[in-house]
């Protein structure tokens, strides 16, 4: 089985945008630009063949997919983040 490379800093980007529901707020705080955010995003959609996040007139919106992999990513980072605190 092979494993396809997605970037970090693309799934790090769905993971704020999902946890703040707003691609300016994520941009706020990875130090980034929003236009940034909803490049990864979009980047990460098409990888993944699927949508993430439905964007209307009131904001965004995890469709089931994005609902799917936020407690997957926020886990992950998590685990790192605690493992990473140990050095």
């Amino acid at each position: 089985m092979t494993r396809s490379y997605i970037p970090l800093n693309s799934l790090r980007a769905f993971e704020a945008a999902a946890r703040h529901l707003s691609f300016t707020r994520a941009a706020i705080e990875l130090n980034v630009t929003h236009s940034a955010i909803s490049q990864h995003v979009k980047s990460l959609e098409q990888q993944l063949n699927c949508q993430l996040f439905v964007r209307g007139s009131r904001g965004l919106m995890l469709t089931t997919e994005g609902e799917s992999l936020l407690p997957v990513l926020n886990d992950s980072f998590d685990r790192m983040a605690g493992m990473l605190d140990r050095f």
